[in-house]
């Protein structure tokens, strides 16, 4: 009976995990690309510049939602 519990939980835990872990990367790599697209067209000088830095802070920013998948795949199949 416990054994039931702990599977139930773990899987209530790693779909809470997922929901968290992808609505965060979500929200901000939205929210990055946005502000970038909205600095290339105020100065289209530094799109190169820009570009960049988006680039590299998506890919810190989806790290998260990594995170939270292996954090959830450890809760579904080592518990």
């Amino acid at each position: 009976m416990e054994a039931a519990i702990v599977k139930a939980a773990c899987a209530i835990g790693a779909g809470i995990a997922m929901g968290f872990g992808a609505i965060g990367p979500a929200v901000g790599e939205g929210n990055a690309v946005g502000k970038a697209l909205e600095g290339m067209a105020r100065q289209p000088e530094m799109a190169n510049d820009l570009r960049t830095n988006m680039i590299l802070g998506c890919a810190i920013t989806e790290s998260t939602g990594i995170y939270s998948l292996v954090i959830a795949l450890l809760l579904l199949f080592v518990f």
